[in-house]
């Protein structure tokens, strides 16, 4: 296959230059149009869901919007995490969903269900929305409204707010690629109804009637039309409110025949809303910010572009004296990243063609391999394009020219030098034959060289599989590097079959290298170093591989001693700084204190311009209270700066300069990071110590501990505690007795304070196209402190009025300024940046200080996020990805060379390689990151070309040679110069990067020098270690065996390891956890049902069954062709239903998988309570024959002692008769309790696949078994049975209905004969097959709907017995606790005191035996009684956990 193709390019050569054209013209199209990011976007697929309540306190917000979401999204399909906030008036709650359900189908789950929860929300304590389709990446561009120097006095801030909201926002929306414009700061202006309550109360007027009067004329109506003559007149009713003088006239009652008006009682002016955030810039004071924030998957660059040019349209249609001033610009960063990856391209390209002319020895050569560079980095881009792939940093940073051009180099190098020795046969040849000859070469020369290279390169393609696997942050951060690098590797792979050969045939001279080549004098300089180097190493062939396992080992060391980061962090070139202010600071003074810090930074001549936003914006996807702001500085180009070098020193100086600010902490972070780390993991820390539990202040104070503990840990910087309390509050407590004795109502009076203090709005004013609340409250003098919440006036239903002082208390107190929840649970963050240290070895430490020195409440756990979070999920994968990949190395290598013995040689190359990558990344004092992880993933590729290229070649030399020694010495040195080609050329294309200093560059370094380290050692190693190991591996000598008593002590050793576990393990006795555990893995039916599932699961796959292709032969002697003889046709026809067909079907059946997934879960209960169930049942008998056992020893004694007392005449024979009676009693109830233990034994046994022969007889802990409190409504899986049912059923009827669209079929056939003047007629017919007859089809749909219908139905019908079954258990539960509680608590005592007593008296002779037994059997009893209590609470206790309905 590959040498036909090799030929027939030969053969076609202008075809070939036509097709490189279409190539290179098709790659230039789509790098202009390819989309160009900075990083790729890391962000999880989630959605916000934002409520805002502006009235509403923290515990309130969590209790009446937070929590009722969280229900209603709990049990969605694919959501993975949930996460909120509750703030003051605000609540967050972020849904993470899997990645496969794309961005608007969880959308659309999520707006069904929000209709659900807002029916649990309280009329008028908000409605929540969705947050924009966005992601971390989406704040692309962020502007402020200035005011040119001279105009300051003629704008206001909230001039500036209405301009942003009323202007500039409208003309940014609509554009392409902009989901969302955020407005930050200012004021949003009101028409204010400033209501002055002493006039109120003085005139006897409900505040009610006020807010109504204003409601009911500000309105418009129409009264349809009236026909007159010949036109027809609309009625309108303009009855709005324009101007501050409508307001003021609108009257509120008449009274003795006098209107009272608006003005009146209140002043009319324009206002504004109560804020809870601004924007402050450059130490100026207050300023607008708009926040252009990109839809999710849009180009980067080309949105900003977009952006960019309407605003510069829009420059001279704004009013006078406005400029917008955009600080923060993404396409910065794009620039400077885009610079970074092009220069590395660049310097890469030129190093990788140097390389290869100085080792070619011809410049020919050497163009033609260079000239493969740029054609396949234009496939690669072709591909990005066609796959929808961004061009950022990582996607094209990790190119490297000299791994992609081995084939070229392997096939030009291996021409050339046939050339080269052909050079005398090409003399007196014409230049038509000598270019035949040449083509000749050219062919013979690609296609054997192509094998080897061809192979190399699936090599590398298939070691990048396991990176595409990768999912999370790290997959989208490295899956784009995989993709693009295996595209130009496929690339080169297709001009290698193509254009090389034939370049090289056209371009390549015939002539000699002379002496004085200078790679000629290069290689036999090499030559004269290497070849005593080999003959040492083949005559210390042990002292060589002692060496390098030295090394190996030591390497190993070394890594384990290296600490471990994520990936390193990005340079955004601006900083984050995070001051933390007293909670409930006020906003006035927030925005005092942060200018004056803009002031400070301002002196810095490094800083550009500082914008720093406060609280929460209109859309509050960035949730942050008013003492909370993010300082924006951003920054000169680091050549301009001239008091510091480095972004830490610029830190370390900030902080000595804002020290001039007292009892402030500060964090320092970068815009991008700082949004990732806080949508991807619900905090912006590097760090985050999540202190998880239910009390508020027990989950501070273990916050607090631990804080104070890590604050001398190494690398760990802005130790910050996340401020959870001390919001100051004014409560008013309602005294409902005075309530009901003045007619009033709790509503009524709630109205009061909302409308006088926070304003309720009461219509809109229209200013043109500008809209405007029209809002009433009391005017500002009389909203200002307690005494105006306690005098506000109160209007009783029989005239006059009380102040609110009488019917409540109203005090000052503190309340939770933020309530976080992950998963539902709540959570305190202790926040940690990282600086001049790696993450893990902080975590360790910090792990430690935890463990040994903070006493965790019970009920309580700390958990690690952040960063630390997504290093761990990439590390496991890590653990996964790599084997794999090392195992599909060997594979390959074993089915190339069909030795396991060469692909071990071979392989031995992969920890040769390892040992320069982390040797060089020790050097460089990088700690071991993702990025790494997958350099060496890529290293371990592309180091085993080396072993390939020389093995193969010692193996074709072999019969040549009789001495196995002189094989490898000669062989070796041939292959020298192609291995250290290769090799310099993959090292030296990855130098750039691995030296880079640019914006970026952290991300790329630690993979390129892992890359570079790696091929060093590994070609070094390669040259000296694997011809020792191909001498030994093939030398005749037999190796000596080990000693047989070592062999034999093995063999003992492995036979008796297995009896010391079984003996063990037999001694071991089993708890409820261990058999549950057990049962879970070993149980046949659980087993089976998982076996239904992965059968389920695999039919997914016959969703897209297109049916059979027929092929056909056909003769009709009516096809006459145009030679007379009639045709023989020959054809390929293929059925297709309707597209959408096979969507739906995949739908269907994704359906039955998740029902059958719950169907598992039901199984996984129904197992787990039948072994707990059997587990109770064997403690309580195994407990009964415990208490029996101890009567049967004191009837037994007893009966001893009532015989000798016969004898001697001391008791009668009905006194030995009943104490051997109930001897005989308690000896058969002892052997009943035996028998029902030894039955749940074998039931437990069975359950749990327990073979006794092999692991000895089975024992369970006597421990009381303490059941977790669980609520089972809540995600019960016949819930989910039955939502996966309904699915499936909707489904199934879909794909009824779409039986009614038509099918489509396609013949493809051509005709001939074979007579003489015969020609090919090729033909092909395309049809539908329409449905005509719809009636059995509509039946059948007719059908699927009833089935859909039955399915809600039982699932309602479920849902109700699910709910009476708990409130029966709870009722149960309670009452068998009760009975416990007795018994543990008075009970037990009560029994023993009996038992003893009764012992004690009849030894005394106080009471005679009848008594005794009675006495003895009231005792027995109520510790039956409690036994028995505790084993059906127990088994009750089940029922609630497990619920299993039938």
């Amino acid at each position: 296959m590959l040498d036909r193709i090799i030929q027939w390019s030969i053969s076609h050569k202008f075809l070939v230059a036509l097709f490189i054209a279409a190539w290179i013209g098709f790659g230039i199209y789509s790098l202009a149009n390819l989309p160009i990011g900075a990083v790729p976007d890391v962000t999880n697929n989630q959605v916000q869901v934002i409520t805002t309540s502006r009235n509403l306190a923290t515990e309130d917000v969590e209790k009446f919007l937070t929590y009722p979401i969280e229900l209603e999204m709990a049990n969605l399909p694919g959501i993975k995490e949930i996460r909120s906030i509750s703030k003051f008036g605000l609540s967050v709650v972020t849904l993470v969903f899997e990645e496969d359900m794309g961005t608007y189908l969880p959308r659309q789950l999520i707006a069904e269900r929000l209709k659900i929860a807002e029916e649990r929300i309280p009329a008028g304590f908000g409605k929540p929305i969705m947050g924009p389709i966005s992601t971390g990446l989406g704040e692309i561009y962020q502007y402020i409204i200035d005011v040119k120097p001279g105009y300051e006095d003629q704008y206001s801030i909230t001039d500036l707010r209405t301009i942003q909201d009323w202007v500039v926002r409208r003309n940014l929306s609509g554009i392409e690629g902009v989901i969302e414009v955020n407005t930050w700061g200012g004021y949003l202006k009101q028409y204010e109804v400033a209501i002055n309550p002493e006039r109120l109360k003085a005139m006897e007027v409900d505040l009610a009637a006020v807010y109504a009067v204003l409601q009911q004329n500000n309105s418009i109506a129409g009264g349809s039309y009236i026909e007159k003559t010949n036109e027809s007149f609309f009625i309108r009713g303009e009855g709005q409110v324009k101007s501050l003088e409508d307001i003021e006239n609108i009257v509120v009652e008449l009274r003795n025949g006098s209107p009272i008006y608006i003005r009146d009682l209140a002043e009319v002016k324009f206002g504004h809303a109560n804020r809870f955030g601004a924007i402050t810039a450059n130490g100026q004071g207050e300023k607008v910010l708009g926040q252009v924030m990109m839809l999710k998957g849009a180009d980067s660059k080309g949105t900003i572009d977009r952006v960019k040019a309407r605003i510069a349209e829009m420059e001279t249609t704004l009013p006078e004296g406005i400029v917008i001033n955009g600080f923060l610009d993404r396409s910065e960063l794009i620039g400077r990243t885009t610079f970074t990856t092009v220069e590395n391209l660049v310097l890469g390209c030129l190093i990788v063609v140097f390389v290869v002319v100085l080792l070619l020895g011809n410049f020919r050569s050497g163009l033609v391999v260079a000239s493969v560079i740029p054609l396949s980095l234009l496939f690669a881009l072709s591909m990005m394009y066609l796959f929808n792939v961004d061009a950022n940093l990582m996607s094209l940073g990790a190119i490297d020219f000299g791994i992609i051009i081995d084939g070229a180099v392997i096939i030009v190098e291996f021409i050339a030098f046939q050339f080269s020795k052909s050079s005398a046969a090409f003399v007196g040849l014409s230049k038509q034959d000598k270019q035949l000859e040449k083509d000749k070469i050219s062919f013979t020369g690609s296609s054997k060289m192509m094998h080897s290279a061809i192979f190399g390169q699936i090599i590398i393609i298939i070691v990048f599989i396991p990176i595409l696997s990768l999912s999370g942050v790290e997959g989208k951060m490295f899956r784009p590097m995989a993709e693009v690098f295996s595209f130009a590797l496929i690339g080169a792979m297709i001009l290698g079959l193509t254009y090389v050969p034939v370049v090289s045939a056209i371009f390549l001279k015939s002539s000699v290298p002379g002496p004085k080549n200078i790679s000629v004098r290069l290689l036999n300089f090499l030559n004269q170093v290497y070849k005593p180097v080999l003959h040492w190493a083949l005559d210390h062939s042990k002292a060589v591989l002692i060496a390098a396992g030295s090394l190996l080992v030591g390497v190993i060391l070394i890594f384990s001693s290296m600490g471990s980061e994520f990936v390193p962090t990005l340079d955004e070139g601006d900083f984050v700084i995070q001051p933390f202010l007293k909670t409930g600071t006020t906003l006035t003074n927030t925005v005092e204190t942060i200018t004056e810090m803009e002031r400070i930074l301002m002196k810095f001549p490094e800083v550009k311009q500082v914008v720093t936003r406060i609280g929460a914006a209109e859309i509050p996807t960035d949730p942050m209270s008013m003492e909370e702001s993010d300082v924006i500085v951003t920054l000169h180009p680091p050549s301009e700066w001239t008091t510091v070098e480095t972004k830490d020193e610029l830190a370390e100086e900030f902080k000595k300069a804002l020290e001039a600010i007292p009892g402030m902490d500060y964090e320092f972070t970068q815009p991008i990071e700082m949004r990732f780390n806080e949508l991807i993991t619900g905090v912006r820390a590097d760090l985050a110590i999540k202190v998880v539990g239910e009390d508020l202040d027990v989950l501070l104070q273990t916050a607090e501990e631990i804080e104070a503990a890590i604050q001398g840990v190494e690398g760990a910087a802005d130790i910050i505690l996340e401020k959870v309390d001390g919001l100051p509050q004014m409560k008013i407590e309602y005294d409902r007795a005075k309530i009901a004795k003045y007619g009033l109502n709790v509503e009524a009076i709630n109205q009061v304070v909302t409308m006088g203090f926070a304003g309720l709005s009461a219509g809109t004013v229209f200013e043109g196209e500008k809209q405007f609340e029209l809002v009433v409250r009391f005017d500002e003098p009389y909203r200002k402190d307690i005494e105006h919440l306690e005098n506000a006036a109160i209007q009783l239903p029989m005239g006059g009025s009380i102040p609110l002082s009488e019917l409540a208390t109203i005090s000052y107190t503190k309340g939770p300024a933020k309530i976080s929840r992950d998963n539902t649970q709540r959570r305190v963050v202790v926040g940690v940046n990282v600086r001049n240290r790696d993450l893990q070895s902080v975590v360790d430490d910090i792990q430690a200080i935890v463990k040994t020195k903070v006493t965790i409440p019970e009920g309580y756990r700390v958990d690690y996020g952040g960063q630390f979070e997504n290093l761990q999920q990439a590390r496991n994968r890590l653990l996964i990805a790599v084997p794999i990949a090392l195992i599909l190395i060997f594979v390959l290598l074993y089915f190339a060379f069909s030795s396991a013995r060469d692909a071990f040689m071979i392989y031995t190359a992969i920890p040769f390689s390892a040992i320069g990558g982390v040797v060089l990344l020790w050097l460089r004092d990088m700690p071991f990151s993702i990025s790494a992880g997958v350099g060496f993933i890529a290293l371990f590729g592309i180091a085993v070309l080396n072993g390939i290229v020389m093995i193969e070649h010692f193996k074709s030399m072999a019969s040549r040679f009789t001495s196995l020694r002189e094989l490898v010495t000669v062989g070796a040195a041939e292959r020298l110069r192609p291995v250290l080609l290769t090799a310099s050329a993959a090292a030296l294309g990855f130098l750039p990067m691995a030296l880079s200093g640019s914006a970026g560059a952290e991300v790329q370094r630690p993979l390129a020098t892992v890359v570079v380290g790696g091929l060093i050692s590994a070609t070094l190693l390669t040259l000296v270690v694997l011809p020792v190991l191909y001498v030994l591996f093939n030398s005749r000598k037999t190796n000596t065996t080990l000693p047989l008593p070592n062999k034999g002590a093995l063999v003992l050793l492995f036979l008796l390891a297995p009896l010391a576990f079984s003996w063990a393990q037999d001694t071991k006795e089993l708890t409820l956890e261990e058999a549950l555990t057990r049962a879970e893995k070993q149980n046949p039916l659980l087993q089976a049902s998982q076996k239904r599932l992965e059968s389920v699961q695999a039919m997914t796959g016959t969703a897209w069954n297109l049916g059979r292709t027929e092929v056909y032969h056909a003769q009709d002697q009516n096809d006459i062709a145009e030679n007379g003889v009639f045709n023989r046709v020959w054809g390929i026809r293929q059925g297709l239903e309707f597209p959408s067909v096979y969507a739906t079907q995949k739908n269907y059946l994704k359906a039955g998988q998740r029902q059958e997934e719950a169907r598992l879960e039901l199984d996984v209960r129904a197992l787990k309570k039948e072994v707990s169930r059997t587990f109770i049942q064997a403690q309580y008998w195994m407990e009964l024959e415990k208490r029996f056992d101890y009567l049967d020893s004191l009837y037994v004694s007893f009966a001893r002692a009532a015989s000798r007392r016969l004898e001697t005449g001391d008791a009668t024979l009905l006194e030995k008769l009943t104490a051997e009676s109930k001897q005989k009693e308690i000896e058969l109830r002892k052997s009943e309790a035996q028998s029902e233990k030894k039955k749940a034994l074998i039931q437990l046994a069975s359950l749990i696949q327990w073979e006794s022969e092999g692991e000895g007889e089975l024992t369970i802990s006597s421990k009381p078994v303490i059941l977790a409190d669980v609520n089972s409504q809540e995600g019960h899986p016949g819930i989910s049975w039955y939502e996966a049912g309904k699915q499936q059923a909707l489904f199934q009827t879909r794909v009824e209905q779409q039986a009614f669209l038509p099918d489509v079929k396609v013949n493809l056939f051509r005709g001939t004969n074979l007579a003489a003047g015969s020609k090919i007629y090729p033909g092909f017919e395309v049809g539908l097959g329409i449905p005509l007859f719809f009636g059995a089809q509509s039946a059948k749909v007719k059908s699927s709907k009833s089935v859909q219908q039955q399915l809600e139905l039982e699932a309602v019908n479920f849902q109700s017995r699910l709910e009476s079954q708990s409130r029966a258990l709870q009722s149960t539960l309670a009452q068998q606790l009760s009975v416990i509680q007795y018994y543990e608590t008075g009970g037990k005592q009560l029994g023993d005191q009996l038992r003893e007593q009764a012992i004690r008296s009849f030894a005394e002779g106080e009471i005679d035996f009848i008594q005794y037994v009675q006495l003895i059997e009231n005792s027995q009893s109520l510790d039956l009684q409690y036994l028995q209590a505790k084993r059906d609470y127990l088994l009750n206790q089940l029922e609630l956990i497990y619920f299993t309905i039938s």
